[in-house]
């Protein structure tokens, strides 16, 4: 019972964090969608949109951070920096289509790179490492080379924020090494106010196409974990998962 009432109480907190400002970002963009802020030291949480912020979803690229983990783990890399070559097959996007590092491959979403070492990884094991990261629903499905794209594992905006903490905080059963090296990968930009990490990802196997961009941002005085997901159709739309995210954090005097 006792639980019961806190947890009640934790909804209410969250469905008041669902304010006007936040709304009126996401309408100024024209997109729907929901966006999970939490801080480490503070304990401050905004959320817009609670249902969809609690509704498990494709993970897409941003599973790439897990993957990162997993691959590293499993000794098919060395480290960020070893060479990945290139089949010499012509994909989508031209910055695919050349060697590639695990820090490159994060960077670029490099789908191919990631598939290469997945086929080598039994839907067994990523089972394992799937309950051992406490990671999402925790399912793969018929495919371990593309579920995260198209199978049957799911992860709410709620879960990407708790699965950063941990990360952020080295707080995986991995060995560090590798929770560093995905850190860093991770990196994107870095100024005077802040220093920003993050992973985006775009679901197009289901029926509505969404758009992920979760990471950190660390401040002089906090840090703040961050899940933002969008309803995307449109490829020229996809700058909106960052733009959304920086604006709502503006609005928020977080940056």
């Amino acid at each position: 019972m006792k639980k019961l009432f806190v947890f009640l109480l934790l909804l209410c907190s969250l469905v008041k964090a669902e304010d006007i400002e936040i709304k009126s970002i996401f309408n100024s963009f024209d997109v729907d969608g929901t966006i999970v802020i939490q801080s480490l030291y503070s304990k401050k949480n905004y959320v817009y949109n609670l249902n969809r912020a609690t509704k498990p979803l494709l993970p897409a690229s941003t599973f790439k951070i897990p993957n990162s983990l997993i691959i590293l783990n499993e000794k098919l890399l060395h480290d960020e920096n070893q060479i990945i070559k290139w089949d010499k097959k012509k994909r989508f996007l031209n910055v695919w289509n050349q060697d590639q590092t695990l820090k490159t491959a994060f960077r670029y979403s490099c789908v191919w790179c990631y598939q290469k070492f997945a086929k080598k990884i039994s839907i067994q094991k990523y089972e394992k490492y799937l309950k051992l990261l406490d990671y999402g629903n925790k399912k793969v499905g018929i495919d371990s080379s593309s579920f995260w794209l198209d199978g049957d594992i799911k992860i709410t905006a709620f879960e990407q924020v708790e699965f950063l903490r941990k990360l952020y905080l080295n707080n995986l059963p991995l060995d560090k090494k590798y929770i560093n090296i995905v850190k860093d990968i991770m990196f994107e930009e870095k100024n005077r106010k802040y220093k920003l990490s993050s992973k985006t990802g775009w679901a197009t196997s289901v029926k509505n196409k969404h758009g992920w961009y979760v990471g950190f941002l660390e401040t002089k005085k906090e840090v703040w974990f961050f899940a933002t997901n969008l309803l995307i159709e449109d490829f020229k739309r996809l700058d909106l998962r960052k733009k959304v995210t920086l604006e709502v954090l503006k609005q928020k005097r977080v940056i």
